[in-house]
């Protein structure tokens, strides 16, 4: 696992957006960038703005590495359909972000440490991958040890988030399955994403 040294709510204030929509982000006090320069106001380049949309889509998912992230780019280039699409697609088939949707857990970044800690089953079988691609029909579920943990309990009962229509999850015995694959305007985010300034990113 790749190590993410800086506060992940620092992200916010370096894009300039609340990336996750949370009540805590420091954007809500301070809507400038960090640092000496941050209260200064540019308009950014093609590039820049290219650059930003990248930015925020891996951030979104937990800051996912820039090879992770070209290995998922470069998989959907290689599929049918419209490249930003299947990123956004991709991207939501990750098993952290699947057990994130169905509110195990309050953030992306505490369904990566789950996953990881191998509290998570799929299928019935432990899985500590947090990137594996989770098919339709896959039954993902909080080991039975796991259930009475403060952050998964806290989360449940949580009114910050709903849970997607493509997500199907019963809290009551913390199963739940990936319905089908979301298209980009069936993704919850709290903030404007742009795949398709992504895909032209990568094709400069």
């Amino acid at each position: 696992m790749s190590k993410r040294l800086n506060s992940k709510h620092k992200i916010d204030r370096r894009l300039g957006v609340n990336l996750w929509g949370r009540p805590k982000s420091p954007l809500n006090n301070r809507d400038y960038r960090p640092g000496q320069h941050g209260q200064r106001r540019t308009k950014p380049t093609d590039f820049g703005t290219q650059l930003m949309s990248k930015q925020k889509l891996k951030g979104y998912y937990g800051n996912i590495g820039e090879k992770q992230f070209r290995r998922l780019f470069d998989e959907a280039v290689r599929r049918k359909g419209d490249t930003g699409e299947n990123l956004v697609g991709l991207l939501e088939r990750r098993l952290d972000t699947v057990v994130y949707r169905m509110k195990f857990v309050p953030t992306v970044f505490a369904a990566r440490q789950i996953v990881n800690h191998g509290h998570v089953l799929v299928n019935g079988k432990r899985l500590n991958i947090a990137s594996y691609q989770v098919k339709d029909g896959d039954v993902i579920e909080i080991k039975q040890k796991s259930r009475e943990l403060p952050v998964i309990m806290a989360a449940i009962v949580s009114s910050e988030r709903d849970v997607p229509d493509y997500i199907e999850v019963d809290h009551s015995t913390f199963k739940g399955k990936l319905v089908r694959t979301p298209a980009l305007a069936d993704v919850p985010y709290p903030v404007q994403m742009e795949p398709n300034l992504v895909v032209e990113f990568y094709s400069r």
